[in-house]
């Protein structure tokens, strides 16, 4: 009797050309998978504007060999930094730059969304284990779990392994697991990018600078090298209830927001392109009790949606993105439900941590006095930003499925 033959690599579907659905087709090629990539958009790209890329996601990215790439386009803060709203005074401050790649081994970056999906692009598209669909819209794809899609074309694509990244309203997520019930914070984020010529003499610092007032906060960062400075500024309000990150509101709108402000901050919105200033409204999700159904599972938004409010929604889809590879490869991953149900395992907890310590920000960086007072009194004794950053910032995605 002749030998049986070996098995061929292993094959995935990545439902989405985002950060975590570019990041996971690189890293399940490296090890080894054959991977298309289906995304509706005829072009990579991303809308929205800068992105905080911690230590625990640059050590994915440098992992995947984008180091250089990304170093020539991000901006290296020096500090985070939390002061009050009106006065400016300095209520916690936290070093990066050397300081967190001397800790945790790897940089704290500021980048635009639309170069890191440049560079992941990038990689994928020189990576031959790599095919992308681009312009494929997805009509449907199965509920039981069956790794398949159906193009709007007709076309029927099937693979090992299915990975629905397609964002925050997710098909694949829907298919499995039926409509998700977003819940309106109350809050409505605006965003912009200021060129920072405009910003000459003022007193931008080169932090990642975070401003909390009463029913309001408002952040600022570099990107782009130091070109440009990206800003979100968050209100409580219930007059606007639409969810998509490419709304465009009034530049008035925004600058009678944060009147009264600091002058650094309202020297901000007042520099904001009159056409650029966008804003959408925040909905909150619940941690979904399952991703994965058979040989199908979700990455990144699509099932741990986050509020911004700790900066790592695209970092926790970067760590999505290495732990399901890690799962994936070597024998075990021919086993593909169970392969699945130990990424899911493995992250769930961190993940479900994220969003529920993201809700929590929303709460404390408004808060009034004398609650207020009290937050800035604990802030300045230690128990601030750098008091949580060890743990979130210490994990590796490399080596957390063993």
């Amino acid at each position: 009797m002749a030998p049986s033959a070996a098995p061929g690599p292993l094959t995935a579907l990545v439902v989405g050309g985002g950060v975590g659905g570019l990041t996971a087709a690189l890293a399940l090629a490296r090890a080894g998978v054959a991977v298309t990539v289906v995304e509706q958009a005829a072009a990579l790209g991303e809308v929205g504007a800068g992105l905080q890329v911690s230590p625990n996601a640059s050590r994915v990215l440098f992992g995947l060999g984008l180091e250089a790439a990304l170093s020539a386009l991000a901006f290296r803060p020096e500090a985070v930094e939390a002061r009050g709203w009106r006065r400016g005074q300095e209520i916690s401050r936290a070093p990066l730059g050397d300081a967190a790649l001397r800790k945790y081994g790897f940089p704290y970056l500021h980048l635009h969304r639309a170069d890191l999906v440049s560079v992941l692009g990038q990689a994928c598209e020189a990576e031959p284990h790599i095919t992308l669909r681009l312009g494929e819209a997805v009509a449907a794809c199965p509920g039981d779990g069956t790794p398949a899609l159906v193009l709007a074309s007709g076309e029927r694509l099937e693979a090992d392994v299915l990975v629905g990244a397609d964002g925050i309203r997710s098909l694949v997520r829907e298919a499995l697991f039926g409509p998700a019930a977003p819940r309106f914070t109350g809050n409505v984020a605006w965003r912009g990018l200021v060129p920072a010529e405009r910003l000459a003499g003022s007193d931008v610092r080169p932090t990642a600078a975070l401003w909390m007032g009463p029913g309001a906060h408002f952040v600022h960062y570099f990107v782009r090298g130091g070109t440009l400075v990206n800003f979100v500024g968050v209100v409580e309000r219930d007059d606007w209830r639409e969810e998509s990150w490419s709304s465009r509101g009034e530049a008035a709108d925004l600058r009678r927001d944060f009147a009264g402000w600091h002058p650094t901050v309202r020297r901000i919105v007042e520099a904001a392109p009159e056409d650029a200033c966008f804003r959408w409204a925040l909905f909150d999700r619940d941690p979904l009790p399952r991703w994965s159904r058979g040989a199908t599972t979700l990455l990144g938004d699509a099932c741990h949606p986050t509020l911004p409010f700790m900066a790592q929604g695209a970092c926790m889809a970067i760590e999505d993105a290495a732990v399901l590879a890690a799962c994936l490869s070597g024998r075990a991953a021919r086993d593909v439900p169970a392969a699945l149900e130990r990424y899911e395992a493995l992250r769930r907890p961190r993940t479900s941590g994220i969003q529920a310590g993201s809700r929590r920000n929303a709460t404390i960086y408004h808060l009034r006095p004398p609650l207020s007072w009290a937050r800035n009194r604990g802030m300045k004794a230690g128990l601030g930003m750098g008091a949580a950053m060890d743990g979130l910032y210490r994990y590796d995605a490399l080596s957390a499925a063993g």
